[in-house]
């Protein structure tokens, strides 16, 4: 796992900052020079009305000073100027939280491409109220941005590689609420960092005995109960979904929980994350083109678990469990065959059409399994489900579905304040009827029809009425929407929409009642 850049608060006097890089962020203005930080007030306007600057969104303006001289005062090497757009009254809160955000992104990726392994970061004044200095936004962006794997790439002995920001310093106004917004986001980078390393991994490199091990240490080190079902325990309980998958494989499955739980508490939230470390299809084989990709089918599994590495350092007062189901799912001599029929851990036959369809058979037993054994309030599911979601939302929102429309809502409100947009589908009866088997309770697809929400209704089937939703990441767990805070490859996506809807529970409003539109 990668080393985390220390940051910090500072009250040096930014012009005497002689590091290797400061920055600022800048707004644009419709018919006059950009908003900023009055220190950098002369050079700003001059750049101006050369054109040099105009502070679009994510512009990036690098000043090479004249130490001592010229229109700024500045002893650092380097001048930042970043730009954020326009802010005026049709800008929402959470369209200008996530342009601050990207200027982060942007800042790392400066840093990078002149190896300035350490910087300060001026908090705009300019910024309105609900936003407050913009720090937590702002460290969020740098520290994602500032992500990458290199694990497996040799080392060049001549140059090595910039291996990122070791000190990242922020100047405020107020000390006190921007150490508590560093915090937070640090442990939000940290988690979705983490989860990225984990989704980087190749198959044969993460199995599910890498996320028992996982799952373990965060245990020991948060104080956590871990409990790991082998397959033993598995077989004795009826989980007849995760072993189906299994049967092909050379590797155990493994049942994963982690279990946070806070002295005081009258709240339960369980999370479920498909942890398919490697996808095939089985028998019904996926095509060769881009099956590399299949190691990131566990990104649901390592979001969840990266959240619980978060709730280990905030201690929230609610009680959190992770699940994992995982397995891998490969086609040998035992592989579930299409026409093989299940049973899953509450009784429920399936028939089995399609072995590629295969994250809704563990998850259907992760949620039965959880939710009779821990009764939470509520109940969410992480997971690369189907290709069906891409079509219909593409690379740019994650599909939400649910039966519980308050719960809908708080992750709908906390995916906008984290920059994962989700969008909700329907999961109206006509869905569920495409399911249903001549031979079987139900069948585990649907036809090519409305796929993501078929795939949603089988889920369903195995929350009773516990007030429950399903987020189906297959199109943003990587490939996501471009942004300068997240690289190529995996996104660490639902982290922190997830870190954030528990920051954000309701302690007196939660109506546990269940209701769909």
């Amino acid at each position: 796992m990668m080393k985390r850049t220390k940051v910090v608060v500072t009250d040096t006097d930014v012009n005497r900052y002689q590091g290797p890089l400061l920055a600022y962020l800048i707004s644009e203005q419709k018919s006059s020079a950009p908003l900023c930080d009055p220190l950098v007030e002369p050079v700003v306007k001059e750049l101006y009305e050369l054109g040099d600057v105009k502070g679009k969104n994510e512009e990036t303006t690098m000043v090479h000073v004249n130490h001592g001289s010229g229109s700024v005062s500045c002893a650092a090497k380097r001048l930042l100027l970043v730009g954020i757009g326009i802010m005026d009254e049709e800008t929402k809160p959470s369209q200008l939280k996530e342009r601050v955000r990207a200027a982060g992104g942007s800042i790392a990726a400066v840093a990078r491409q002149y190896k300035a392994e350490s910087c300060l970061v001026v908090a705009p004044t300019f910024l309105p109220d609900h936003l407050g200095e913009g720090v937590e936004e702002l460290c969020e962006g740098v520290l994602l941005g500032d992500y990458q794997f290199d694990k497996y790439k040799k080392k060049p002995e001549d140059e090595p590689p910039f291996a990122g920001i070791k000190m990242l310093s922020f100047s405020v106004r107020d000390r006190k609420t921007a150490r508590r917004a560093i915090r937070q986001a640090q442990v939000a980078a940290g988690a979705t960092r983490t989860a990225r390393d984990m989704a980087h991994e190749p198959g044969s490199s993460w199995t599910p005995e890498h996320f028992a091990h996982f799952a373990r240490q965060v245990g020991e080190m948060e104080h956590m109960k871990c409990r790991v079902l082998e397959k033993s325990h598995l077989q004795r309980s009826g989980m007849g979904g995760i072993l189906g998958v299994n049967r092909g494989s050379a590797q155990p499955p493994k049942m994963i929980i982690l279990d946070y739980q806070p002295p005081h508490h009258d709240t339960t939230i369980l999370l479920v994350g498909k942890g398919i470390t490697f996808d095939s299809g089985g028998v019904s084989l996926k095509p060769a083109a881009g099956m590399q990709d299949m190691k990131y089918d566990m990104c649901g599994g390592a979001a969840v678990l990266a959240v619980m590495q978060a709730i280990g350092e905030e201690k929230p007062p609610v009680r959190v469990i992770a699940v994992v189901p995982a397995t891998d799912n490969m086609s040998g001599g035992d592989a579930l065959k299409p026409g093989d029929i299940i049973t899953h851990y509450n009784g429920i036959t399936a028939e089995v059409i399609n072995t590629d369809a295969e994250g809704r058979l563990i998850l259907a037993d992760a949620l039965s399994y959880g939710i009779e054994k821990f009764k939470p309030d509520c109940v969410i599911d992480l997971a690369t489900l189907t290709g069906a979601v891409i079509i219909g939302l593409g690379h740019h929102r994650t599909g939400l579905f649910s039966n519980h429309d308050q719960l809908a809502q708080l992750l709908l409100e906390s995916g906008e304040r984290v920059g994962e947009p989700l969008w909700r589908l329907p999961l109206d009866p006509e869905y569920s009827k495409q399911l249903e088997s001549d031979v079987a309770d139900v069948k585990n697809v649907g036809g090519k029809e409305g796929g993501a929400i078929t795939a949603a209704a089988y889920l369903e089937k195995f929350v009773d009425k516990t007030p429950w939703a399903h987020l189906d990441i297959a199109g943003t767990a990587w490939d996501f929407t471009k942004k300068t805070y997240i690289p190529k490859g995996p996104s660490g996506i639902g982290v922190r929409t997830l870190l954030d809807f528990i920051r954000h529970w309701p302690k007196t409003s939660w109506d546990a009642g269940t209701s769909k539109p």
